[in-house]
């Protein structure tokens, strides 16, 4: 065979990735000169960048940029140049350096590019040892201290098997400068048509491998590999760069420090074990930048944007979780546990942080003189509660949904934001001794409906908005694992406001409108009273959760926010499918917190 055709065949093997991998920068380029072998009679096989390339841990001088690389055909090592240049062309390269994959690390490698200059944006890439060029990516250093702005694409919760990443896919082609991924960037179940979230993943195409739950290390590596192969995920990756934690998926199911509720020890082996396949995984495949000790199970880690915001980002799911009050296969769900807890003072050994990082975080929320601190965490901070009689109420519905006890829920809420009605519009003199008696939190107490959350966690929650509220900090919580778009006060026990909350919706992972419970919106935000109240009441705290303000219950998409000296502003950017490749996309509420003055909603 002559040179030629060998050369051609390179070539077409090149061109065939090009055609693969989106990239919102530059495709692949293959060189034209290419080295040959030893025996001077053939090229070398190049190397394919499957997976794309991807950038993260930004800091204002460096930054981790990533790829995976395998020789076709062979488990061979693979020898990578990496180059970061000023210019998509790359003519003004200004790092360059020698890196490799082996079976080792999965054919995962990462460089911490040191030396470059804040607030700045780069390109790079990776070419193997004949010039073969991965795609090329964009990625951006951390800001200067006298930014005016700043935008990040926050995103949580993406499962493959349930529908299209076309949050991805819009955040791509928005101006966000910066990516956040709160958690669930993964998820270990299996294939099985009746798993969760798999009805429509043959249809669509997004069958999981492997096809059973992911224990061991070539199973978490082989769950990324499917992830990864999706082109609008490689378009975010390419576009910019990620700052990232993990929350219970990518281990498994309500994960915690001794253990999960989806692993059984019997079959699946010992938890820390599993837990060492998953961290490192997890370390390989996402652009994040491994501690100096080298525990790949710590990554609460923080990032300064200039003058504007210092963003923690925490770790709530396994450094220093104890196990949920609702774990323990209780009749009642925890609840009994959980206000036993609270009434005897034993909730202080529960906790969702260790106390290492929480005065890591309190330490660092007083060191800090930006003007916003933002927590990147992973589930729900917000006092999410019900009143028992709704509650009671839901659960009977759960039970035996018959159509007397589906009218039974609609009374108790109908009867519950009655009350608070009439009590905003005529003060609690107007009320009926039932709707006194509704509002009584002793008669009638809030239930929290999730204790995986932080309210499962309420010693622990309450030392943290304390730090806050001494320290005179304005406080954001980013949060994801719901799966629905949340806009909450925070407040402390004594009912005092110490910041607010920002919870996006998933990727993909379905919501309450999965379980018929998407006509809930209006009630849990208070909007229902809208026509009777006007518009005003919009943050009054009527709906049947207290500090929530805002609920979407049914859209997927992702969050893009905007910080700035004077505000912070929230878009929940919703796709209108998940089923299909063609989508549009709309914002469904812009929400602005500013440094004074009350917050606006649009």
């Amino acid at each position: 065979m002559s040179k030629i055709k060998d050369r051609r065949a390179v070539e077409q093997v090149s061109d065939r990735r090009e055609f693969m991998v989106k990239s919102a920068s530059a495709a692949a380029v293959v060189a034209s000169s290419a080295a040959l072998s030893a025996c001077g009679d053939a090229l070398e096989k190049p190397a394919e960048y499957r997976y794309g390339v991807a950038s993260g841990d930004p800091l204002a001088d460096r930054v981790i940029i990533w790829t995976h690389a395998k020789t076709i055909e062979s488990n061979q090592n693979v020898t990578l140049t990496y180059e970061v240049a000023t210019d998509s062309a790359f003519a003004s390269i200004i790092k360059t350096g020698v890196c490799g994959t082996s079976a080792e690390s999965g054919y995962t490698t990462k460089v911490d590019v040191t030396g470059l200059t804040a607030g700045t944006t780069y390109y790079y890439r990776f070419l193997d040892t004949i010039r073969t060029s991965s795609p090329v990516g964009i990625t951006r250093t951390l800001p200067k201290s006298d930014v005016t702005s700043v935008k990040f694409a926050v995103f949580s919760c993406s499962l493959y098997s349930q529908g299209y990443f076309n949050a991805y896919d819009a955040a791509a082609k928005s101006d966000a400068q910066y990516a956040i991924h709160l958690g669930d960037y993964i998820y270990e179940y299996g294939s099985s048509p009746t798993g969760y979230g798999n009805a429509d993943a043959v249809t669509l195409g997004r069958v999981t491998a492997p096809a059973n739950d992911i224990v061991s290390l070539d199973d978490y590596r082989t769950r990324y590999a499917t992830y990864r192969s999706d082109a609008n995920l490689q378009a975010l990756h390419a576009r910019m760069p990620l700052i990232a934690v993990w929350d219970d998926h990518e281990f498994t199911n309500n994960a915690y420090v001794t253990g999960a509720e989806n692993h059984n020890a019997t079959t699946q082996g010992d938890w820390n074990v599993r837990k060492a396949n998953a961290s490192r995984a997890y370390h390989e495949w996402m652009p994040i930048r491994t501690d100096a000790s080298g525990n790949l199970l710590k990554i609460y880690r923080r990032f300064d944007f200039g003058s504007l915001m210092t963003l923690h980002m925490l770790d709530t799911r396994i450094e220093g979780r104890t196990r949920q009050y609702d774990n323990y296969g209780d009749a009642d769900g925890g609840v009994t546990r959980y206000l036993t807890a609270l009434a005897t003072g034993t909730d202080a050994t529960q906790r969702i942080i260790s106390t290492e990082q929480q005065n890591w975080l309190t330490d660092g929320m007083k060191a800090s003189s930006a003007t916003w601190q933002i927590l990147g965490n992973q589930v729900i901070m917000a006092r999410m509660a019900l009143p028992a009689t709704v509650g009671a109420a839901q659960n009977a519905a759960f039970a035996s949904p018959t159509a007397a006890n589906q009218a039974a829920v609609q009374k108790a809420i109908s009867d519950y934001l009655g009350a608070k009605a009439t009590r905003f519009a005529a003060g609690t003199a107007a009320l009926t001794p039932a709707q006194t008696a509704l509002l009584d939190p002793k008669t009638n107490p809030q239930i929290p409906y999730n204790l995986d959350a932080w309210d499962g966690y309420t010693t622990n929650r309450e030392a943290i908005y304390t730090a806050a509220k001494t320290q005179g900090k304005r406080l954001v919580t980013l949060s994801g694992d719901s799966h629905n778009g949340w806009f909450t006060t925070l407040t402390n026990a004594a009912g005092e406001k110490v910041g607010v909350e920002f919870a996006g919706s998933s990727v993909t992972s379905p919501g309450f409108e999965a379980y018929g419970l998407a006509g809930l919106a209006t009630s849990l935000d208070g909007t229902a009273l809208i026509p009777q109240l006007g518009a005003g009441i919009v943050g009054k705290g009527l709906g049947l959760i207290n500090d929530l303000n805002y609920v979407d219950t049914v859209q997927r998409g992702y969050m893009q926010l905007t910080v700035s000296a004077t505000e912070v502003k929230g878009e929940f950017v919703y796709v209108s499918t998940i089923k299909s490749r063609t989508y549009t996309t709309a914002i469904g509420k812009t929400i602005t917190v500013p440094t004074t003055g009350d917050v606006k909603y649009a």
